[in-house]
């Protein structure tokens, strides 16, 4: 039986409530058809605007087998192109970030316009044709201060994305803040283990002590259970509204992406030890109210995010291999504060970077655990694990529809 079949076969199968088979957790195979089905087809969260700020600014990222490079064109649009040289594959941006009037490959100085398109080759033929060979472009989705790319050859409508999330984010004005600081760190387990433990806070208090002060562990918190008859967060949604902030849980049909805006413990306005703002000056001047708590947008496979009054927290979710997961967290504030006066990169990050380490630490433990022969598939927890059986949910639909999918295209073409 080949891959595709078998994993149908036990996707089918599965138990519903419970975690998923062995191989889907650490076998290659299984990893590499998790890139093709979905990593390499779908809308995947890269960064935000205003990391290129102006025209020639880029940064780059590498998703599985694919380089990739995000540049602001002189007309101010942000694309996005195969990092992939049209002469002999180089890449032409080698830094994860950097500004050039240019693209220049390193390898034959072969130079491309912003927009991607050949200006220059020396020495090649009289009858050589620049404009058969411009980069090849990716999929680009800018929408409320993040971009989006696509690497699949015909890309999802992401019209339905842009419509659910960008009355929530807009407030914000995320394409007028600045990134304060970022870390990438490389945690040794499955992509989905990544996300089944940010899915759930029934390990919060044993593990998380930082966050506790001041996020809530009630499950209700993750909106896929129960927060519809949760009076504080009704209350919240309410307050929220009446002051012209988008705030109900609202989650596509599939369960792919989802907005909500949710309490902070009472008291708490920031993810700070003391539960007060972390910087001084708002992240958007329009957004004045205090209490607005943090709202919360998913999208999988890449991306979950917090929204504050005083900062922003996005988080990237970008597979290695079959066993190692590469998240990136980025701190966001208004792009005229002023560190060292507006606020304290220690007291910005403190809670967070705590938090990413013993969830990297809790990962590796679950992956480690799973390699066992005795591992089988265990229970969720029905009251504090709703948010996890939701994301393993998706996770089987989608694979199931894209596995069926291909096989249908196959007995068309048979």
């Amino acid at each position: 039986m080949d891959i595709k079949s078998n994993v149908l076969r036990q996707l089918k199968s599965r138990r519903e409530g419970f975690s998923l088979e062995q191989p889907f957790y650490i076998d290659q195979d299984y990893f590499k058809l998790d890139m093709e089905m979905i990593y390499y087809r779908d809308w995947l969260f890269i960064g935000h605007d205003c990391e290129v700020p102006r025209a020639g600014n880029y940064f780059t990222v590498q998703i599985g087998e694919y380089p990739v490079v995000i540049v602001r064109g002189r007309d101010q649009v942000i694309r996005a192109f195969h990092n992939s040289c049209r002469h002999r594959g180089s890449r032409v941006c080698t830094t994860e970030r950097g500004s050039s009037a240019k693209l220049v490959c390193p390898y034959h100085q072969w130079t491309y316009e912003l927009d991607g398109s050949l200006l220059f080759a020396r020495q090649m033929a009289e009858d050589f044709d620049k404009s058969q060979y411009s980069l090849k472009q990716v999929h680009c989705e800018s929408v409320a201060g993040y971009i989006f790319i696509c690497l699949a050859k015909n890309a999802p409508d992401f019209a339905p994305v842009r419509a659910a999330i960008e009355p929530y984010m807009a407030p914000h004005r995320m394409s007028e803040a600045k990134v304060a600081f970022q870390s990438t760190i490389i945690e040794k387990g499955n992509w989905k283990l990544v996300w089944e433990n940010n899915r759930e806070c029934y390990h919060c208090a044993a593990n998380h002590p930082e966050l506790c002060r001041t996020f809530p562990e009630a499950p209700t918190v993750t909106g896929v259970q129960g927060a519809m008859s949760d009076p504080i967060i009704l209350e919240h949604w309410a307050r929220c509204e009446a002051a012209g902030l988008p705030s109900e849980f609202k989650i596509s049909p599939d369960g792919q992406f989802r907005t909500a805006r949710m309490p902070l413990i009472e008291g708490a306005e920031s993810y700070t030890m003391s539960g007060q703002k972390a910087v001084k000056r708002q992240l958007a001047s329009d957004v004045t109210m205090n209490g607005i708590g943090t709202m919360l947008l998913f999208h999988y496979p890449t991306t979950w995010n917090h929204l504050l009054g005083d900062h922003a927290i996005s988080f990237r979710v970008l597979p290695l291999n079959a066993e190692e997961t590469a998240v990136t967290t980025k701190w966001l504030v208004h792009k005229d504060a002023v560190e060292g006066v507006d606020y304290d990169i220690e007291e910005l990050t403190h809670v967070w970077n705590e938090t990413n380490d013993q969830d990297r630490r809790i990962v590796e433990e679950n992956a480690f655990g799973i390699h066992s022969p005795a591992y089988e598939p265990g229970p969720y927890s029905e009251i504090h694990e709703g948010g996890v059986m939701q994301f393993v949910e998706w996770y089987s639909n989608f694979m199931i529809d894209r596995l069926q999918g291909d096989q249908a295209k196959l007995s068309a073409v048979a």
